[in-house]
């Protein structure tokens, strides 16, 4: 096929000539772009070229806060309340979070603010370090990373779908589980199936356009922001004209004594008064990996900066104030749950549900109904801002030569069609496998009502493994800005990180402490999330000796 002439001269890619090559039919579907390339700190870049800039400031905070908010804040506070034992360590451990999380969006500003283009941190990685570097995260997030919880959101909404709609099982079967291994199965239930609908409707939405998946994202945001400064007003409510309320404050600074740290290290035991205190830290440490994974995706926005009308400004904007948006909405939140509950009934939740057991206080058995619709509402627009987030990554990735030519191209509707198409069949076929559920004698676990073997769900299981690497990424990227200050200082920064370098290194110094504990208490899922990483390196160095240049078809 011809090479298209390299026409884009306008600093705007929205009013970049298009020039279509190929048959009538894939000139009716598909734009072909100039290859990657270019000085990435300029405002232009040939492989932003055909993307169609409509996203506004408003857009861009509500991809943030609509990515952030999912089905975590729901239910990650049993857990963290299992850990910690007092509902002021909750209240703390939420607010830590809080500050990591504005402190990792602080530093990426700058980084966002430099280099608006596609791909975001993808592109942050490679010019801080190398192309190898920005190719690890590329490959994890379509390994696991974004299509991991695709399938993991998508299979929250179908959960709670099913509770408004009975059809929607776990054990209703369109095809039997199909037993591979001693570990592993395959099925497809009607509740898998409502997930793989959902994601593959969310996917042709975005496969539409941006105007659309925009129209979508802010709508599902606005609903469940709203959604949730509601739950939070029950929660002051409650505890200013009802005297049963506020019995979650009871012994807030309690604390669990009797978490068994690290074997071979015993003082670190909190066993042991000496090592109270060290106990205490590594708990609140651990506590913090469902809080960050549910505060998690505030990057991703980053990877759309060439759809921005206005990246430079808008990109890092957004990333503070939506991050800073949905951190007080999760305190308000979690306020509200220790207003409304004993702390025991926080801990106890059946099935990890605080918000359905906050709801029900107030509402009664419709109280489960409400929140079911609630989940529903965030996990759609969640799953909604991942998956047109996600898809820029792969497109930059081909831009580069990096991986498959076909997602660097975009649709008549200027988005990478392909890209979004790969990533959507590869998340849906996270949702099929299963897992063998065992119990401690190694036997499989049966449901005792009916007898039928129950099955755990393989992605799962792999976010466990990435949550780590996720932390990894984060910290290498904050890291690239104390390099790229010193590699790159000519380049125009409009925004430079508040409180550099402090605000960086704390960040940078929270996050791999949490990582270290992880890797001393969690081996199970750390260890195999750095392989899944390190996969990568002769995924890369097949393209590279494929010898795969820049996108130009």
């Amino acid at each position: 096929m011809k090479n298209p002439p390299n026409d884009f001269n306008s600093t705007n890619a929205g009013d970049s000539k298009l020039t279509v090559y190929g048959s009538r039919a894939e000139a009716d579907n598909y734009v072909f772009i100039p290859a990657a390339g270019g000085d990435a700190f300029a405002d232009d870049a040939p492989a932003d070229h055909g993307l169609s800039r409509e996203l506004g400031l408003l857009d861009t905070t509500m991809i943030v806060a609509g990515s952030m908010i999912g089905s975590g804040v729901f239910i990650v506070s049993a857990d963290m309340a299992r850990y910690l034992g007092g509902s002021g360590w909750l209240m703390l451990g939420w607010l830590v979070t809080g500050l990591i999380t504005i402190g990792g969006a602080l530093s990426y500003g700058e980084l966002a603010a430099m280099m608006p283009h596609a791909g975001g941190q993808y592109l942050f990685l490679k010019e801080s370090y190398s192309p190898l570097w920005g190719f690890l995260f590329g490959w994890t997030n379509i390994l696991v990373i974004k299509t991991g919880s695709i399938a993991a959101v998508g299979t929250a909404f179908a959960k709670y779908f099913g509770e408004l709609v009975p059809w929607a099982s776990p054990t209703s079967w369109v095809v039997q589980p199909i037993v591979l291994s001693d570990s592993y199965a395959v099925s497809l239930s009607t509740q898998q199936l409502t997930a793989i609908v959902v994601i593959a409707v969310l996917t042709w939405i975005n496969m539409r356009g941006v105007r659309l998946a925009k129209l979508v994202m802010n709508s599902f945001t606005f609903t469940k922001t709203a959604g949730l400064i509601v739950l939070a007003a029950l929660g002051l409510g409650m505890y200013l004209f009802s005297a049963d309320a506020g019995t979650g404050l009871q012994n807030a600074w309690a604390r669990r004594d009797t978490i068994p740290i690290v074997p071979d290290f015993p003082w670190l035991s909190s066993t042991s008064a000496q090592a109270g205190l060290a106990g205490l830290f590594v708990a609140f440490c651990l506590a913090q990996v469902g809080s960050l994974f549910a505060a998690d995706a505030w990057a991703d926005v980053s990877f759309t900066a060439a759809e921005s009308k206005n990246p430079r400004r808008d990109i890092p904007l957004a990333m503070v104030g939506g991050a800073g948006l949905v951190v007080g909405l999760y305190m308000l939140t979690n306020l509200a749950y220790v207003l409304l509950l004993p702390f025991d009934r926080i801990q106890n939740a059946p099935d990890d549900r605080v918000a359905t057991a906050a709801l029900e206080q107030v509402f009664g058995g419709v109280g489960a109904v409400i929140m079911a619709v609630m989940i529903m509402i965030s996990t759609f627009g969640c799953n909604n801002g991942m998956i047109l987030t996600g898809a820029r990554v792969y497109y930059a990735m081909a831009r580069d030569g990096l991986f498959f030519r076909a997602t660097g191209k975009l649709n008549a509707k200027r988005v990478p069609a392909i890209g979004l198409a790969v990533q959507g069949v590869w998340s849906v076929m996270l949702v099929l496998p299963r897992t063998r559920i065992r119990d401690a004698g190694g036997n499989v676990m049966v449901d005792p009502a009916t007898g039928v073997e129950q099955f755990g769900n393989l992605y799962s299981a792999l976010l466990d493994y990435v949550i780590f690497a996720q932390l990894l990424f984060y910290v290498l990227t904050v890291v690239g800005l104390f390099v790229l200050r010193a590699k790159r200082p000519d380049a125009v920064r409009p925004y430079r990180a508040w409180g550099y370098p402090i605000v960086p290194a704390l960040y940078v110094v929270a996050a791999a402490t949490i990582m270290l504990v992880m890797l001393a208490y969690k081996t199970q899922t750390t260890w195999p999330g750095l392989v899944i990483v390190l996969s990568g390196i002769p995924a890369y160095a097949i393209w590279k000796w494929r010898g795969r240049a820049p996108t130009a078809d």
